[in-house]
């Protein structure tokens, strides 16, 4: 997960030391062979539904990737080589060829 600074430096110093209470901007989720899609789905959109700017759901097994964003479609990825997170993290590029 991902916080952007300027909201990361909005909160006291003390309360960074802890748990954040703030939902990330950016969130990755690789489902795992227990975990249901519709359960981890459900936790995308709760991470959009929280202020969530971007997430992407990796389900290794079918070389699948979800990608969430505020406001639109979930779009469905097969078998993507990279994913970039520009303009919520811009310069960041994932290399799935690494987890598929």
């Amino acid at each position: 997960a991902w916080i952007a600074h300027a909201r990361l430096a909005a909160i006291p110093a003390e309360e960074r030391a802890k748990f954040l209470p703030q939902c990330p901007d950016f969130v990755i989720e690789l489902r795992s062979p227990s975990d249901t899609l519709r359960d981890q789905q459900a936790k995308m959109e709760e991470y959009l539904a929280n202020g969530a700017r971007l997430g992407w759901l990796l389900d290794p097994k079918p070389r699948r990737l979800y990608v969430y964003r505020a406001e639109v479609p979930v779009e469905r990825l097969e078998n993507p080589a990279t994913i970039s997170a520009d303009p919520v993290l811009p310069g960041f590029v994932l290399d799935l060829s690494e987890i598929w």
